[in-house]
Order: C-alpha cells, then sequence, then structure tokens
C-alpha cells in the first residue's frame, strides 16, 4: 500500500507549517530545507508554482498519493457545488481522516495504520481500506478484540468539539459521520482554488 515514508521535518519546513506532525522542529529552524535555508535569494514564486505548491499541501497533509488525490478531484468536480469545497469534504469523508478527527488515533498516519491493521468497524464489518469515503450515519467502533490492546487505548481521546460532523464517545469507544463537513469547519490552510485551478488547465 503506497504512502509517503521520506522526512516529516522536511516537509513541514518546505511549507513552514506542521502538517505532517506536531511541528516542534519548527520552533528550533522554520527555514527552508537546503545548504542555504532562506539566505539564498529566491524568487517570487509564479502562478504555477504556486498552485503546484498548494497541490502538494493538501496531499501531504491528508496523506494520498498524485493518482489517488486526481481521482478525488475528479470526483468532486462531478458532484454540484463547488468543486474546491467538494474536494476538501471528500478528504475529510476518507476513513484514516475520520479516525484521526475522532480522536481514536494522534495523527492521520497512527488512523492510518489504525485501519490497515483491521482495528477499525465501519457499520459491524471490519474494513482495512484508509481511502473508503464515509457516508452520513456510518457508525465507527474499534474492533472488540482490539480494545483491551493498551497501545490502542492508550491512544483514545476526547473528539474535539470543533469538529461538529462527527460523533464520537470515548467510553464506548463508538462514534457516527454525521455528515459532510462545511468548508469554514475545516481548521487545515489550504487554498483549495488553486487546485482547482491547476487541474483545470
Amino acid at each position: 500500500m503506497a504512502r509517503y515514508t521520506g522526512p516529516k521535518t522536511k516537509i513541514s519546513r518546505r511549507f513552514g507549517e506542521p502538517i505532517l506532525g506536531n511541528g516542534k522542529w519548527l520552533d528550533k529552524n522554520s527555514n527552508p530545507p537546503g545548504m542555504h535555508g532562506d539566505k539564498k535569494k529566491r524568487k517570487t514564486l509564479g502562478e504555477y508554482a504556486l498552485q503546484l505548491r498548494e497541490k502538494q499541501k493538501a496531499k501531504y497533509t491528508y496523506g494520498i498519493l498524485e493518482k489517488q488525490f486526481r481521482k478525488t478531484f475528479e470526483e468532486a468536480s462531478r458532484r454540484g457545488g463547488v468543486t474546491g469545497e467538494n474536494l476538501i469534504k471528500l478528504c475529510e469523508a476518507r476513513l484514516d481522516n475520520t479516525v484521526f478527527r475522532m480522536g481514536i488515533a494522534p495523527s492521520r498516519p497512527a488512523a492510518r495504520q489504525l485501519v490497515s491493521h483491521k482495528h477499525i468497524e465501519v457499520n459491524g464489518d471490519v474494513l482495512n481500506v484508509p481511502s473508503y469515503q464515509m457516508k452520513a450515519g456510518d457508525v465507527i467502533t474499534i474492533k472488540e478484540g482490539s480494545k483491551g490492546r493498551t497501545y490502542i487505548t492508550s491512544m483514545v481521546r476526547a473528539k474535539n468539539p470543533k469538529f461538529s460532523w462527527l460523533d464520537w464517545n470515548e467510553t464506548e469507544m463508538k462514534g457516527t459521520f454525521i455528515t459532510y463537513p462545511e468548508r469554514e469547519s475545516v481548521p487545515e490552510n489550504i487554498k483549495e482554488q488553486l487546485i482547482v485551478e491547476l487541474y483545470s488547465k
């Protein structure tokens, strides 16, 4: 199963944001990667470079590789409404992202691992596909045989109240995907319109 396994801090430094982790190293060194850091004179990024940068940021944030990200964009463009907002909604509705948002895992890579290792059930069935698209009313639970594993239960925390499109009960280890989120409710700093412009060329 393809996924990014390279240096996470380097990617965070490239964008100047903790998009792959807690960003603790950005306090020590927030310069872009490279031997010259930010000392080397850099040209102002052009339109295409800005659009490409935004697409890369979204891909790294949600842990999606190019082919799958393009398919997600094509699905977003087929749906009614604003394509950019649809793209963010589809990324947020991925199973691994939903597990992360509910507080079952501390990061998206950790959530992806829980799903891949068959610790998560959706509507009573074990699913090991991180890209599975959640639908309104879908119920997520931790598999019964996994509830007694300390390394799993130690990661579980209360759901962030900001994510109103989800419901999670850490005592019962059960949650519900209520609906797709509105764009203003998603905290990620992604300019999705630039991605739409890039793919529309």
